[in-house]
């Protein structure tokens, strides 16, 4: 049996190599963004109006935030269902990502035979699988969440695979030398070499569910943020059209935030080592 002390063993071993960087001042880690943004806004806001661009072709900030200001009760009720078929469709398509990536790294056979359709899905246009799904499964939330759990699922399938076989050699024969079990070699040393290539691809996936949620309301809706970029486009309400894509962008963001707050409660060693 593998006690507590090998397990010591391995974690240490995971903290050796290059010397993690000291975490950046707050300065720059929220204030250097901030200032971009703001920049980006005011150089947006002067060729507005020196310019005169039209507001139906491109709003100034101006006019969006006035536009989000009063619409702001019906962006959150739209919102609602985004983020319900983008946060189901994010835990079902990472869930049968890590599964299938357990099952490639146990059974060679299976990688082989599978890995191909995980591919050939994923060269398929989403906004061509949409129409599809939508016949198949109604307009409820089903084919959304379906639409991004697909597009959740291949980015976590192939990091999961590379970071489950990602254990040194000499960590593998140590355990064989100490007599231990395919499950203990699983959960005390391919578990953790695991856990940066997964929250590498779970940050990517916690935005592009998002967008998936939002391709799918496209077609078949009467309610989300996509349906309203639909209805603000039809409308050329411009202002209302930007103001829905902030409201999804600040939706992704959290979904960013939420992962990586649960990569820094589980990953406490040096990720830099591994990636």
């Amino acid at each position: 049996m593998v006690g507590t002390s090998t397990e010591t063993l391995v974690m240490g071993a995971s903290r050796r190599g290059p010397k993690t960087k000291p975490r950046r001042s707050a300065f720059k880690r929220i204030g250097a963004p901030l200032l971009a943004v703001v920049a980006l806004v005011v150089l947006w806001q002067i060729v507005c109006v020196v310019f005169k661009v039209p507001y139906y072709i491109v709003p100034s900030p101006l006019e969006v935030g006035q536009s989000f200001g009063e619409n702001i009760s019906t962006l959150l009720e739209h919102s609602a269902p985004t983020v319900i078929e983008a946060g189901a469709g994010f835990l079902v398509g990472n869930s049968i990502a890590i599964l299938l990536a357990v099952l490639f790294v146990h059974w060679k056979a299976a990688e082989d035979a599978l890995m191909p359709v995980a591919v050939f899905i994923q060269t398929v246009p989403i906004v061509a699988i949409a129409p599809v799904l939508v016949l198949m499964l109604g307009t409820g939330y089903a084919p959304k969440i379906v639409i991004a759990a697909l597009i959740s699922f291949f980015p976590t399938l192939v990091n999961m695979v590379k970071g489950l076989k990602a254990v040194e050699k000499e960590h593998l024969e140590l355990f064989r030398l100490l007599s231990a079990s395919r499950s203990e070699t699983f959960w005390k040393l391919r578990v953790f070499a695991s856990m940066p290539f997964l929250f590498s691809s779970l940050r990517i996936t916690a935005t592009t569910s998002v967008i998936g949620a939002i391709v799918a309301e496209w077609i078949g809706s009467q309610r989300g943020l996509g349906y309203m970029i639909i209805q603000a486009t039809y409308n050329f309400d411009t202002p209302l059209l930007y103001a829905t894509m902030i409201m999804a962008s600040l939706v992704a963001v959290v979904f960013f935030s939420i992962v990586s707050v649960l990569e820094r409660l589980f990953v406490t060693w040096s990720a830099e080592s591994k990636m």
